[in-house]
């Protein structure tokens, strides 16, 4: 620490599966600001195999730009002096293809998805989830196992004090299977129960001679309630003490940081929980990656993560187009294009992922598929944030084995109240208003949504500084990470082109009074900038429902920003016209009400 126990200076890197970012933050006339941010290569591959080299390289990029000396040779200089040193040093990971898992549970739709939202919240792909009645044979689930090697396994089932038996028959499918990890082929593979605690002693006679057993709190003890926290904090642990200390330079990386490094999902989702708690407000978040792209939300104060592992911009982009479907990746495409160039350039993109687009037809092209790959994230992620199966239903045990699905969505977008973007295609956007037009066309926010993206990709840091240094994370957040893009008034209902849909009326901060009758099937931007607020009257036409009931008018305080104030009138649910040269004209229309791209 420095002077008065005062922390001073931070350098936090984020060691991704292409790049590993370090940012550096430091107290500036009494508030925690970020300085400046470097990047270099991830090295945890050959030919360097050690992940420090790329941290090192990101580092010393940073002490150049910013003339703060952080390293003597090879070590991190603590504490600070001024333009010397560091207090804290903390990192984050998912270089080595992150922190993989398998979990297992009774019920497909109750203790294994229980599993699978606490090995989601923790940061982890899970590669697949094994259940007593998920269809396959005890032979099929073995080999499942073999194949996939997971870096842990986490086991659940059966709520405190019920029947012991399907539980424990999934734990001799792990045992027979023998699992070996996929770093390190001399430790065992760790695994964690969670479930019924009457099986414990059961489950401890097949796993323990074969894997590292570790058992904790059951995480679904009564139908009724989760209990996931134990659960997540020893994925955690774990996930320090065997996965990264099997990766190649993460052992020397954990003993320079003064805190457990994290993973990457897992800190993002710290920061969206903490949004959501501090501003007592229900959020959703998303991060558009290379590979992948993670759907965060809390929504009646429950967290829920997704991960789309085969829907990015990069690595899986052709996994998009196969997803969606062509004619709904070219919906979005404001000019005619032949089919085979299309897919050409999808596949030009998918084996040199670093490119970026050349021409303005080429990322106007890039931005339809991120249009398609948030909303096909978006769709899985309101199918697994569901409220939890079997509450308040008398049923057998067979019952429960036939059911499917579980209960209702927990994700209602009229009740949404910020929307959070980030991610290469989001954070790096030309112009911010293309990014509002990718979260609006891809997520569809209904009534009055706060919209917003994160500047350089750094929620993952502060996630991680959050957990140590709760004040200097939410002013940087603040003040330097969220981009607040302006708020949008979205009614739902449908109506037919050029008939009423609202009224709009407000008086912007340089004394401008809008009255305007908002036909169907527009976008309107009013100007409201960072830390403007306007006052608005919103009345619905019948048929339509703003965010205070089907016709009802309301009023409301909205804040801007470095896009404005966003008026969508194109209903929802929401249709593209089918006619080719209609849909292109809307499209550069609505382009046009953003200013989203230079005139032609």
């Amino acid at each position: 620490m420095s002077e008065n126990g005062k922390v001073k200076a931070i350098v936090a890197t984020d060691c991704g599966s292409t790049t590993t970012k370090a940012i550096l933050i430091k107290l500036v006339d009494g508030e925690y600001r970020l300085i400046v941010r470097g990047e270099a290569p991830t090295t945890v591959e050959a030919p360097f195999e050690d992940v420090t080299r790329g941290v090192l390289n990101a580092i010393r990029e940073v002490e150049e730009l910013s003339g703060h000396e952080i390293l003597d040779g090879e070590d991190i200089i603590h504490p600070n002096d001024g333009m010397r040193g560091v207090d804290l040093y903390l990192s984050t990971s998912s270089a080595g293809g992150g922190l993989q898992m398998m979990v297992a549970g009774v019920v497909k739709s109750m203790t294994a998805e229980s599993a699978e939202r606490a090995a989601l919240g923790a940061g982890s792909i899970v590669m697949d989830v094994l259940a007593s009645n998920d269809g396959r044979l005890p032979h099929e689930q073995i080999e499942r196992i073999r194949h996939l090697r997971p870096d842990m396994i986490l086991l659940s089932g059966g709520i405190d004090g019920g029947t012991i038996t399907h539980v424990v028959e999934l734990g001799q499918i792990i045992s027979a299977a023998d699992p070996k990890a996929r770093l390190g082929a001399e430790y065992h593979l760790p695994v964690i129960y969670a479930g019924n605690k009457d099986a414990k002693g059961e489950v401890a006679k097949l796993l323990e001679s074969k894997t590292s057993l570790y058992q904790v709190d059951n995480l679904r003890p009564v139908l009724e309630r989760e209990n996931l926290g134990p659960a997540r904090d020893k994925i955690h642990d774990l996930f320090m003490e065997h996965v990264m200390a099997q990766a190649p330079g993460y052992s020397k990386l954990m003993g320079w940081t003064d805190a457990p490094i994290m993973p990457t999902p897992g800190a993002v989702g710290s920061m969206i929980e903490a949004i959501a708690e501090r501003q007592g407000i229900e959020v959703l978040g998303v991060d558009i990656g290379g590979a992948t792209t993670d759907v965060f939300s809390v929504f009646k104060k429950t967290f829920n993560r997704t991960v789309s592992a085969n829907l990015g911009m990069s690595y899986s982009v052709s996994n998009v187009l196969a997803e969606a479907g062509i004619e709904n990746v070219m919906r979005w495409v404001p000019f005619k294009l032949p089919e085979l160039s299309v897919r050409n350039r999808i596949k030009n993109k998918m084996i040199r992922p670093t490119t970026v687009p050349q021409s303005l037809d080429d990322l106007k092209l890039e931005q339809a598929i991120a249009r398609e790959a948030l909303r096909l994230a978006f769709k899985q992620h309101k199918d697994f944030a569901v409220s939890l199966k079997g509450v308040q239903q008398e049923r057998t045990i067979s019952e429960a084995f036939s059911q499917s699905a579980s209960g209702e969505t927990l994700v209602n977008m009229m009740d949404l109240d910020l929307l959070v973007g980030s991610g290469g295609v989001l954070s790096h956007a030309p112009r911010r208003q293309q990014a509002a037009m990718m979260l609006i066309d891809g997520f569809l926010p209904e009534g009055i949504t706060r919209l917003a993206v994160d500047s350089i990709f750094m929620m993952p840091q502060l996630g991680v500084l959050a957990e140590v240094h709760q004040q200097s994370a939410t002013e940087v957040f603040d003040k330097d990470c969220l981009i607040h893009l302006g708020t949008l008034v979205a009614p739902v209902g449908v109506g037919q082109e050029g008939k009423p849909c609202i009224k709009f009326e407000t008086t912007l901060p340089d004394g401008t009074a809008v009255a305007e009758d908002l036909p169907f099937g527009e976008m309107k931007v009013y100007p409201l900038g960072v830390g403007e607020t306007a006052t608005v009257k919103v009345t619905p036409a019948r048929g339509f429902d703003a965010g205070a009931g089907p016709g009802k008018p309301f009023e409301s305080t909205l804040s801007g920003g470095v896009v404005g104030l966003i008026v969508d009138t194109r209903g929802r649910p929401f249709v593209l016209p089918t006619d080719e040269n209609e849909r292109v004209r809307k499209l550069d229309k609505w382009a046009a009400a953003f200013d989203a791209y230079p005139a032609s």
